[in-house]
C-alpha cells in the first residue's frame, strides 16, 4: 500500500473546499511570503509522497527573489534503478538545489528528467542535467514554445531572481513526444501522457499506476487560482479533464501548483473554478455585457486562492474573448 504523507493531505484539502462552499478568507499571495526551507535555494524541503515519489512543493505564489522562482512543484521518482525527475526548475541554482536533497534519499544515479510543459519553471534548470549528460523529455509542443519564448523567459527569470540565476542559458529538452512515452525503469512502470489540451501546449502528466499517484502538472491547480493564458482553450482543458485526466482514477495527486491531495480537492480548485467562471462570463455576453465590464464579474467564491489579486481580473478578460465567439 503506497506510504502517504498524510500531513499534507490534510494541510491541503480544507482550503479548496472552503472556496467552494464561498468561504472567503485574505486573498492574493504577496511578495512577502517567507522561505520555508531558507538553508536551501528550494522554497521547501522535498516531502515523500508515496513509496517511490518525492516533490518539493514550490509556493503559491508569482516568482520572487525570495522563492527564487521555485513556485511549482519539483517531484523525483526514486525507481530501484535510478531517479526521474519531474521539471527542471525555473534556475540552474533550483536544479542543482534538488540535486542536491535526492543526494540524501538514495544514491541511485540520476536518469532522466521530464519537464511538464514549455514554461520557464518547468524548462529553464535544464542545462544543469544536460551538462551531466542526462537527458530531458517534453511533449514536442513544449519544447517548440520554450524555444520561441526561451530568452524572454531567461531574461524575465534573471531580473527577479539575481545571483541565483547566474549561469542559467536555456537548453532544449534532448528526446520529445506526441501522444505518450513509457518507461520502465527499477521496480515501476511510468506513462508519460498528453491528455489533451489544457493549461499551456504540451502540458504532460506523470502516472504511475501501481502506486495510483499522477503528478498531474499544469492540467490541475490546488491553492491557487489557475491563470489563464491568451492561448489557453478552457472548454478544451475541462473536456480533458473530464475525458482522459480524471478517468485514470489517480487516488493520489501532485498538481502543478500547491500541496499533493485527492482528485475531488484539485478537481475543485481547477475545473470548479474554470466551469463557474466560464457561468459568469457566458451569463455576462448573454446580458451583453462588455469586456470592460467582465473583468469585474464575481469570483468572491475563490478569492482565499493564492494570486487571486493578481490573476482573478485578467482570467476574466481573456474567458471572455475566448467566449465571445464560441
Amino acid at each position: 500500500m503506497p506510504r502517504i504523507i498524510l500531513t499534507a493531505l490534510t494541510r491541503a484539502i480544507p482550503l479548496v473546499i472552503g472556496a467552494v462552499s464561498g468561504a472567503v478568507s485574505s486573498a492574493g499571495a504577496t511578495e512577502g511570503i517567507a522561505d520555508k526551507y531558507p538553508q536551501s535555494v528550494l522554497y521547501n524541503k522535498p516531502v515523500q509522497v508515496t513509496q517511490h515519489v518525492f516533490s518539493a512543493i514550490g509556493a503559491t505564489a508569482p516568482p520572487t527573489y525570495e522563492n527564487a522562482g521555485h513556485n511549482n512543484n519539483l517531484s523525483f521518482i526514486v525507481t530501484g534503478d535510478g531517479v526521474i525527475v519531474v521539471n527542471s526548475g525555473a534556475n540552474v541554482a533550483l536544479s542543482r538545489a534538488l540535486h542536491d536533497e535526492i543526494k540524501t534519499v538514495t544514491d541511485q544515479p540520476v536518469r532522466l528528467v521530464i519537464n511538464e510543459n514549455g514554461q520557464g519553471h518547468a524548462m529553464l534548470g535544464n542545462k544543469y542535467w544536460v551538462d551531466q549528460g542526462i537527458d530531458v523529455l517534453a511533449h514536442v509542443d513544449a519544447a517548440h514554445e520554450f524555444e520561441d519564448r526561451s530568452f524572454q523567459a531567461v531574461e524575465g527569470m534573471k531580473r527577479y531572481a539575481r545571483e541565483n540565476g547566474a549561469d542559467t542559458e536555456a537548453a532544449l529538452p534532448t528526446i520529445t513526444f506526441e501522444d505518450s512515452y513509457a518507461i520502465d525503469m527499477g521496480d515501476l512502470h511510468i506513462d508519460v501522457l498528453h491528455l489533451g489540451p489544457a493549461h499551456s501546449p504540451g502540458d504532460i502528466s506523470v502516472w504511475i499506476a501501481q502506486e495510483g499517484i499522477v503528478i498531474a502538472g499544469d492540467i490541475a491547480f490546488h491553492e491557487r487560482m489557475p491563470p489563464i493564458f491568451s492561448d489557453t482553450c478552457t472548454s478544451c482543458w475541462i473536456e480533458t479533464w473530464d475525458t482522459k485526466f480524471e478517468p485514470l482514477g489517480a487516488s493520489y495527486v501532485i498538481p502543478g501548483h500547491g500541496h499533493p491531495t485527492t482528485m475531488d480537492v484539485v478537481r475543485a480548485g481547477t475545473v470548479g473554478y474554470l466551469t463557474y467562471l466560464r457561468g459568469k462570463i457566458g451569463a455576462h455576453l448573454e446580458d451583453g455585457g462588455t469586456l470592460d465590464d467582465a473583468y469585474y464579474v464575481d469570483q468572491s467564491p475563490y478569492a482565499n486562492l493564492d494570486t487571486y489579486e493578481e490573476l482573478a481580473t485578467k482570467n476574466a478578460g481573456v474567458v471572455y474573448t475566448e467566449m465571445e465567439f464560441e
